[in-house]
């Protein structure tokens, strides 16, 4: 069930208007059942697994309190990474594992492992848990339910945002209450993450996926218009996504972090990530750089007798890196991080040799750099498609990323780009030349709404949620975009090939 389907539609309004008028000693317990029954919904076999880590990890943070508390950290999150790697990385090496095995005469075929829903979002929640109460900054939790509605709320459980315990802990334990205001701003905030997601995201996918599915067959501005409609389509998913679950929190008075604030409009990478998938950039600047910074390096082997501390350049370019084995566990992935490392490392690197940029640079300089980033980060989408799986059945090659990017420079016929752009449509969509053109203008509208939108908090609302963007205009225009948003959904959730059941969010596979 997703935050995007009919059943959701009724499953938030019933949780949330029986949340909101029990008991406070009730609302707790229920709102975990509720979430269990998410889960149950979404993927039913594997709930005693995703129940099995919240124990694990609940019952380290209670010896946290104790006299072995080094020893219930380290258990606890080296446990939880061993988990989320066997589940990452199992399937992958069951082949190599299974060929090893045979050469020394044992016949034995690995099962293949189904992954938990969200099992990456809730096991770096549970590690920030783990590490925020060792540190003193949150007490352990000694409430299982309070915890297990912590690392399950089904708001967040699909693909994040990843909470922190001193966060959303107190809010758990607050008494909450119907609020007409927050109701309206949660209203706001859903419609724009649905917008985002059917009538943006989903709508470029149709074009995206035929596309990619046949690389060698078309030339360079089809592969190009794909590459970047790839690169949109990733950010109006996630981003629409990470509304709709700030909004199912805050219809039950929950404030969850953001996770998006216009990242095509920085103009460097360290901006960039500053406003992209937020609370995974943050989780990896607390509890991955900041103690690899501090990190004793003289107790390296080798590497200790010549250095003592890791360089922050050094570190930057690691964080990322790993960044790309925890987005999946194939190549594509791990160059995508490598490429993330690279590019945010090197802008280290050109500002020590350099010098920081003005903090006031002329307004053409910053558009160029901000071309600069988008230009970067799509050439990086080439890969990260590939380990998605976009146009097959499964991850695909490095090779195909390399084919796909050669084959920007195929071929710039505008008869061949306009033959082959009609062809990925009709497939895409419907085989009728007027409702390829309906595609075509519903595609530009719902790209123009939506850069609009951004431009408007980015330029006017900075430091406001995504919603203020909508309360700040003025009445009549207000209005004009409620219509648009809720007729631009509803025409998308029905031109989208899953119709009202809809596509699954992009980062729910993680």
């Amino acid at each position: 069930m997703g935050l995007q389907s009919l059943g959701y539609f009724v499953f938030l309004p019933v949780v949330a208007a029986v949340y909101l008028h029990l008991p406070h000693r009730l609302q707790a317990p229920f709102l975990l059942l509720a979430s269990w029954a998410f889960y149950l919904l979404a993927a039913p076999g594997l709930f005693w697994v995703s129940l099995g880590c919240t124990l694990f990890t609940y019952a380290c943070g209670l010896g946290l309190a104790g006299p072995h508390k080094k020893a219930c950290l380290r258990l606890g999150v080296i446990g939880s990474l061993a988990i989320l790697g066997l589940f990452k990385y199992a399937n992958a090496l069951a082949a190599p594992l299974s060929a090893a095995l045979a050469g020394w005469g044992l016949s034995i075929q690995l099962p293949a492992l189904a992954m938990p829903l969200g099992i990456s979002f809730t096991t770096f929640a549970a590690i920030g848990y783990l590490v925020d109460t060792a540190r003193g900054d949150a007490p352990p939790e000694r409430s299982f339910v309070h915890y297990a509605l912590f690392t399950s709320l089904f708001a967040t459980l699909t693909a994040g945002p990843i909470c922190r315990a001193p966060a959303l802990l107190p809010q758990l334990h607050a008494e909450h209450r119907f609020g007409e205001a927050r109701t309206v701003d949660a209203l706001r905030l859903y419609a724009l993450g649905l917008f985002k997601k059917v009538a943006v995201a989903d709508v470029l996918m149709l074009y995206v996926r035929p596309v990619l599915a046949d690389i060698p067959g078309h030339g360079g501005p089809a592969l190009l218009t794909a590459l970047l409609g790839y690169t949109l389509y990733l950010y109006f998913d996630f981003a629409g996504y990470s509304e709709m679950a700030r909004a199912s929190g805050l219809v039950l008075g929950l404030e969850l972090p953001e996770n998006f604030k216009t990242p095509f409009f920085a103009a460097n990478f360290s901006g960039f990530w500053a406003r992209w998938h937020i609370s995974l950039s943050s989780w990896l600047q607390d509890y991955l750089f900041t103690p690899l910074v501090w990190a004793d390096a003289s107790r390296v082997p080798l590497l200790g007798r010549r250095v003592q501390r890791f360089s922050p350049v050094f570190c930057v370019f690691c964080v990322f890196f790993l960044s790309g084995f925890w987005h999946g566990n194939t190549l594509p992935f791990v160059v995508w991080g490598f490429l993330q490392g690279i590019y945010r490392a090197g802008e280290e690197l050109c500002h020590r040799w350099l010098g920081k940029p003005r903090k006031k640079a002329p307004a053409w300089q910053l558009w160029v750099k901000r071309a600069g980033v988008f230009a970067l980060w799509s050439f990086g989408m080439a890969f990260f498609a590939m380990g998605s799986g976009i146009g097959a059945d499964g991850p695909r090659p490095v090779s195909d990323a390399l084919a796909l990017l050669r084959g920007l420079f195929r071929d710039w016929s505008p008869a061949r780009f306009g033959a082959e752009a009609r062809a990925a449509v009709f497939s895409g969509f419907y085989a009728n030349s007027l409702m390829a053109a309906a595609w075509l203008a519903f595609a530009a509208f719902g790209l123009a709404l939506s850069v609009w939108m951004d431009w408007q908090r980015f330029a006017h609302h900075k430091s406001a949620g995504a919603e203020r963007v909508l309360a700040a205009q003025p009445k009549a225009r207000r209005w004009v975009l409620y219509y648009l948003l809720v007729l631009g959904s509803f025409a998308g959730l029905i031109i989208q090939s899953g119709g009202f059941g809809g596509q699954s969010f992009a980062y729910a596979g993680f």
